[in-house]
């Protein structure tokens, strides 16, 4: 649990610096996904400390999967905007609302809860099939991206979001599954993709469109789904008489997290940057 816990610091401290890089970048002229968007964006030193943040982060990511149920993981993971906000609130300056605040409580609330009714991990592998459905997620997620440039606004954000999402679950159920360097096992590809894609639309959802309807979707993307698949095929259980509690805690930690998903959009990239006061009082 404690390495689940570390990652989220890992992957919400990233974002911030991600979010700001991203924003700051020079816009492109398409719409949906620019792949070249995230070149421009790597080549900033903040982008740079959250890729390095986020290698951190995965690397315990990995360790808590391969010790904790999925859901408890991915319950985690989405809780990193609760660490997001508490960064930008201190190092942003970022003000915090009331309601905010009782929701990062919340987000802690059910993970305490998650963290008491977990069980072990499961061992089961799964249907065969498994492997290959991950690997057509991953590359159906870079079409979902490339759809989304069609979509308004909104609908567009919500879309680069979730599937932003589906790319970061497929790695978290591809990291159960891989036992080992196979080259020729689909779900090492599975994972590659996966996170390639959800990457490059989680780049280009934080440059456009409302963000904070793109991280939320990314949230219910990479906890439901994946929850799922460890429950229904790879033997992830609670302990004995608390199957409550873990869908209670899950459940109070992804809503706590939907509170906060404005935090995955950056402020303004000039920070000192003052208002336009308008024009003088009583001027014509």
């Amino acid at each position: 649990m404690i390495c689940a816990f570390a990652s989220a610091i890992c992957y919400g401290t990233a974002s911030v610096f991600q979010a700001v890089a991203a924003r700051a970048a020079e816009p492109g002229t398409g719409g949906g996904v620019d792949v070249a968007l995230l070149w421009r964006a790597v080549r900033q030193w903040r982008y740079l400390a959250g890729l390095c943040l986020d290698g951190l982060g995965f690397v315990l990511q990995v360790v808590a999967l391969r010790t904790l149920p999925i859901y408890v993981v991915g319950a985690a993971l989405a809780a990193s905007l609760a660490v997001t906000a508490v960064v930008a609130s201190r190092v942003l300056r970022v003000r915090l609302s009331r309601v905010e605040w009782a929701a990062v409580a919340v987000v802690c609330a059910g993970l305490a809860m998650l963290a008491l009714a977990s069980g072990r991990e499961g061992h089961r592998a799964g249907p065969e099939a498994l492997d290959w459905a991950l690997l057509a997620v991953a590359f159906g997620i870079l079409l979902l991206g490339a759809a989304a440039g069609r979509l308004p606004d909104r609908p567009r954000a919500l879309a680069l979001g979730l599937g932003a999402g589906f790319g970061f679950g497929v790695v978290e159920v591809a990291v159960r599954l891989i036992d080992g360097i196979d080259l020729t096992d689909p779900t090492l590809y599975a994972l590659l993709a996966g996170g390639g894609a959800a990457f490059l639309l989680l780049t280009s959802a934080l440059q456009r469109g409302s963000v904070t309807t793109a991280t939320a979707g990314m949230v219910l993307g990479e906890t439901i789904g994946p929850a799922a698949v460890g429950v229904a095929w790879l033997g992830d259980t609670t302990r004995a008489g608390l199957g409550w509690l873990a869908v209670t805690g899950f459940a109070v930690a992804v809503a706590g997290s939907l509170t906060l998903a404005r935090f995955g959009e950056a402020p303004d990239p000039d920070p000192d940057r003052e208002a336009d006061p308008g024009p003088p009082a009583g001027a014509v």
